[in-house]
């Protein structure tokens, strides 16, 4: 049954966050194919529900959400199910933000320099200390948190996949498609995640044309 979802983007690793969860979920949507940095972005319709004209874009009744990973928390909670796991205490709602943070300030913000600078050069310049400062920083925090990431299990919070899990593989792929190689740890809990048939089958649709990652 339809919950009168419209989900904006498909083509980035941002985007792919929210067709993954919905699959994990099991809850069907309208999605519009508006690719980044693209003329759909620009018009009035799509400026009216982002006017920084950027993708995904969550439309949910007269609820509008624009960012990521506040999509992933708001599905997640709106459309509970057990595979997926949802905090019950402060403590552990902290736990689960706090990755969450980690990765969106120290991952996903390191990858968007190197994007920025190397594959978007020609629009923000050139800027090569800059693009392999950013690539080191990714790789120094993915290794610091190999222990925590071993400590979960198969994922972050154990047998049940989150939406921290989401935000973390996500930064994962970008990486490998950035040519960056992934620390052991990091490269294990990959090889591990990639194999969700969730997480296939959002790739297709957001991703249509390319051959999913083989782990």
């Amino acid at each position: 049954m339809k919950e009168g979802l419209t989900v904006w983007g498909i083509g980035s690793s941002r985007t792919m966050r929210v067709h993954w969860l919905l699959r994990e979920l099991g809850v069907a949507y309208e999605f519009k194919a508006v690719q980044p940095r693209s003329a759909e972005t620009r018009t009035a319709d799509f400026l009216k529900l982002n006017p920084r004209h950027k993708i995904p874009v969550l439309q949910h009744g007269s609820l509008v959400l624009t960012e990521s990973a506040a999509i992933l928390h708001y599905l997640a909670e709106r459309f509970p199910r057990e595979a997926i796991y949802l905090p019950d205490s402060p403590a552990t709602r902290a736990q689960l933000q706090e990755w969450c943070f980690f990765v969106m300030s120290e991952l996903d913000a390191a990858l968007y320099i190197v994007r920025r600078h190397d594959a978007l050069s020609a629009t923000y310049g050139d800027a090569p200390a800059a693009v392999a400062a950013a690539r080191e920083y990714f790789v120094h925090n993915l290794e610091a948190m190999s222990g925590s990431i071993e400590a979960g299990g198969d994922y972050l919070f154990g047998a049940q996949l989150s939406v921290a899990d989401i935000l973390l593989m996500t930064c994962l792929d970008w990486a490998r498609y950035c040519g960056i190689a992934l620390p052991t740890v990091a490269a294990r809990y990959w090889q591990r995640v990639v194999l969700r048939l969730a997480y296939q089958a959002a790739f297709r649709v957001n991703f249509p044309g390319l051959a999913g990652p083989v782990p």
